[in-house]
C-alpha cells in the first residue's frame, strides 16, 4: 500500500496517500501538518481546498483510501480461491508479506488512522463504517464461495477481528509469523 510516484498524482491523492503512510507510522497526533505537506509536495492551501476540516477530514479519507486498498488485497486472494478458508489463508499470506513490507513498525493501517485521531464520534463512526465495509466485503466472498448468509458474516467478521489482532500481535513481536499462521488456528478441525 504505498503510495505511487507523488508527482504522477493529483493533489488530493498526493495528500491522502502521504497521510495514510504517515499516520500508519507515525500516528495521527505525531504527524504534523507541515510534515505531511512537505512529504505530499504541497501548499497548505492545498490541504484546506480539498478537505475543509483539515487534519481529521483527511485523516478520514486516508482511512477509506487504505480500506480500498485492503479490499483490492481481499479480491486478489478471493476471487482465485476455491473456497473461503483457501481464501483466507491466501489473504493471511499476503498480509503478512505486506507487514514485511511495512517493516514490522507500522500500526494497522486503518486503525492507526482511526483511533489515534481526534477523539469524537465522528471518528468512532467512521472507524465502524469502515471495518463493516471490509466485513461486508469479506462476507459477500463467502457467499460467492458457498457460505450461507450467516456463516458468510459470521466468517468475515471472526476474520476480521483476528487479523486486526494479530496484526497488533505480530507488530509487538516484530514477525509476521503469527499472520501466516493464523488461518491453522482459525481453522482447526
Amino acid at each position: 500500500m504505498q503510495p505511487m510516484n507523488l508527482p504522477d498524482l493529483p493533489t488530493r491523492e498526493r495528500l491522502i496517500t502521504t497521510a495514510a503512510r504517515l499516520f500508519r507510522r507515525n500516528g495521527y497526533h505525531a504527524t504534523g501538518l507541515a510534515e505531511l505537506l512537505t512529504a505530499a509536495q504541497v501548499p497548505k492551501g492545498s490541504l484546506y481546498h480539498h478537505f475543509p476540516a483539515g487534519k481529521s477530514d483527511l485523516a478520514m479519507a486516508a482511512a477509506d483510501w487504505t480500506a480500498a486498498q485492503f479490499m483490492r488485497i481481499m479480491d486478489d486472494a478471493f476471487v482465485p480461491a476455491p473456497d473461503f478458508q483457501q481464501g483466507a489463508t491466501t489473504l493471511c499470506h499476503k498480509l503478512a508479506k505486506l507487514f514485511d513490507l511495512l517493516e514490522a513498525a507500522d500500526a494497522c493501517p486503518i486503525s492507526a488512522l482511526l483511533f489515534d485521531g481526534p477523539e469524537g464520534e465522528p471518528f468512532r463512526t467512521h472507524a465502524d463504517v469502515t471495518f463493516r465495509r471490509l466485513t461486508g466485503h469479506l462476507a459477500a466472498h463467502g457467499a460467492r464461495l458457498g457460505l450461507g448468509p450467516q456463516a458468510a458474516a459470521d466468517q468475515a467478521e471472526l476474520l476480521v477481528m483476528a487479523i486486526q489482532g494479530a496484526w497488533t500481535i505480530a507488530r509487538a513481536r516484530r514477525s509476521s509469523d503469527l499472520l501466516r499462521a493464523l488461518p491453522a488456528r482459525l481453522f482447526l478441525r
